[in-house]
């Protein structure tokens, strides 16, 4: 039993499961996979743009965010984000992931400021421009702003071949006094699903995922993947589902907390393919797990997400991208062939889900794609 055959008191069962039964669940998980997927996995080439890392959430494991006059707090101009798009596009590039943090207009006045000499009223504004500098250039934008309206959706749509928003966890706990997102406001799950289900209703591909080892429990990170699930039997948007893991770093609050071990990836790993289905997309990055490519392989996955060979990784700068080389040869010992795909699975890339402003940029690039894999 699997996708939507799983209660959540069955998704609990699963990722709770005694360790003798571990070796089980994968073996069920990956011949799921294998029913739909085969045995190919997959990944994006992309260049990673920190569009601004100016947040006003403050999230106790985040890196990433910066206030003003903050040592590498940043605003990429349009003449940046061109120059990288452009550099990604010769090396082969075909996303333009935009990255930012949430709302810092609402926070900083030298931000407001910012946005003024830009020309533009708000951060999601400007988003829509560096994705034209984006397409402009040969990439397709992918956007994870954090939480927007969905008229700020449906404005970034025609822009974007598809856009995402981790929900991290469903559980509300996460929110209060001591708790990670305490300081974070635009984590409350309840904002994050209302937006995860607004794509639905846009039509818009869509990437959201859970963030392991923040204080959740197994059973909430279960309770999680049922809730993307649920959005998804709405709607049929949910291309991708992340399950990413914690890592602790010196500079964070949480520097000393424990990270999530093999086990507890591969239990959720698991559990998501059981409770998303067979013909679900399931991701780890793998670049957070070196050492465990062979493992999440036979826990279910069938994508790698985005790597790039040209910008690290914003939000885990410590942690390298892989060689897509010898990613390649590791899945080959595995006994899985790695292929590339486009920031919108092929699933997608149809006139219901793909903006008319975008469709032949898509096609054309993905016939590209296909063509140079053949």
């Amino acid at each position: 039993m699997a996708g939507s055959a799983l209660s959540e008191s069955d998704a609990i069962a699963l990722i709770e499961c005694p360790d003798r039964d571990l070796d089980d669940l994968m073996a069920v998980a990956g011949a799921l996979r294998d029913r739909a997927k085969g045995r190919h996995v997959t990944y994006s080439r992309k260049v990673f743009l920190p569009v601004t890392n100016l947040c006003r959430d403050r999230c106790t494991y985040c890196t990433f965010r910066k206030d003003p006059g903050d040592p590498g707090a940043w605003t990429m101009r349009p003449d940046e984000i061109a120059a990288w798009s452009r550099r990604g596009q010769e090396l082969g590039c075909k996303e333009a992931l935009m990255c930012l943090g949430d709302k810092p207009e609402v926070a900083f006045k030298e931000y407001r400021a910012t946005l003024d000499e830009l020309g533009v009223r708000s951060t999601i504004e400007y988003v829509g421009r560096a994705c034209e500098i984006a397409l402009e250039e040969g990439l397709l934008p992918h956007t994870n702003a954090g939480l927007m309206t969905r008229e700020e959706m449906a404005m970034l749509r025609p822009l974007n071949a598809s856009m995402g928003l981790m929900l991290e966890s469903i559980s509300p706990r996460l929110r209060a006094r001591g708790g990670v997102h305490q300081a974070a406001p635009d984590k409350d799950p309840a904002l994050r699903m209302k937006m995860i289900d607004e794509a639905g209703e846009l039509k818009i591909p869509f990437t959201s995922g859970i963030l392991l080892g923040i204080g959740e429990t197994a059973a909430e990170r279960a309770q999680s993947l049922v809730a993307i699930r649920d959005s998804h039997a709405r709607h049929g948007h949910i291309q991708e589902v992340i399950i990413q893991n914690f890592r602790a770093k010196p500079e964070i609050a949480m520097a000393d907390a424990p990270e999530p071990d093999a086990f507890d990836m591969v239990r959720a790993i698991a559990t998501a393919r059981l409770v998303l289905g067979a013909e679900a997309n399931v991701q780890a990055p793998p670049n957070l797990s070196p050492n465990q490519i062979e493992l999440f392989l036979r826990a279910g996955i069938n994508d790698w997400g985005g790597i790039s060979p040209l910008s690290k990784d914003y939000v885990n700068p410590e942690a390298p991208w892989p060689h897509i080389e010898r990613l390649g040869e590791r899945c080959a010992r595995a006994g899985f062939s790695l292929g590339e795909r486009l920031a919108i699975y092929q699933e997608y890339i149809d006139d219901e889900w793909l903006d008319p402003a975008v469709a032949t940029k898509v096609r054309a690039m993905w016939a590209r794609t296909v063509g140079g894999q053949s």
